[in-house]
């Protein structure tokens, strides 16, 4: 058991990721952009998922790390604009701060005097805060488009019935085989969302029980 204060292993971790990054240290590291990492950050957050999903605790301590590594390497990558001058520039300790600030204020009943007694009253309170925040002209404003196609389905029918906004699926033209299919996925996922369920996180475990049968089969 150690003895360090909690968080002390992050500032060695700012430390190597500082050293990669200095001259003198890692040639790859070195070239990488926050655009070049980006596909890691998706890549390792689908990884922190798989091993949750799994219950692979082992497994999601070392995704975890990777995940925080793409963390820590574009808060590298922005300090240095920061001491050239240039715009958009901003550190670990900016990125921290910024989240203990949001933490805060998205969460008055603990850090003021708002009430929430259960998890769905603080989750409407979350959506009014943030929906303050964001100021959207619209409900779909800001939804990523690098979301998996399912996932980001969710996202957009949970918006839109947050907004009072229909969500009913599109009518697909008879002949076209692919838009009445997508069509028929989108209905499934109206569905999921209304019974709060992950349409994205129960196709990935009906995927892997397939696989599980298919190796089993094979052996």
């Amino acid at each position: 058991m150690t003895s360090e204060p909690a968080g002390a292993a992050l500032l060695e971790a700012v430390a190597v990721m500082d050293r990669l990054r200095s001259p003198g240290g890692c040639p790859w590291d070195a070239e990488q952009t926050h655009a070049s990492l980006a596909p890691y950050a998706i890549e390792e957050a689908h990884e922190v998922a798989e091993a949750a999903e799994q219950g692979d605790h082992e497994a999601l301590a070392e995704e975890l790390g990777d995940l925080l590594l793409q963390v820590l390497f574009h808060a590298r990558v922005a300090s240095e604009r920061t001491r050239t001058g240039d715009a958009g520039g901003f550190d670990i300790d900016d990125v921290a701060r910024g989240l203990v600030a949001k933490l805060t204020r998205r969460h008055p009943h603990v850090f003021g005097d708002s009430a929430a007694a259960t998890a769905q009253e603080v989750t409407a309170q979350w959506d009014a805060i943030k929906t303050v925040e964001k100021q959207r002209a619209h409900p779909l404003d800001d939804i990523p488009t690098a979301l998996p196609a399912l996932a980001r389905a969710q996202k957009v029918v949970s918006r839109l019935r947050k907004a009072g906004s229909p969500s009913s699926t599109p009518k697909a033209a008879e002949h076209d085989d692919g838009a009445r299919l997508g069509a028929a996925l989108l209905a499934l996922v109206v569905e999921a969302d209304a019974q709060g369920i992950d349409a994205e996180a129960s196709l990935r475990a009906a995927t892997r029980d397939l696989e599980r049968a298919s190796r089993g089969a094979g052996s």
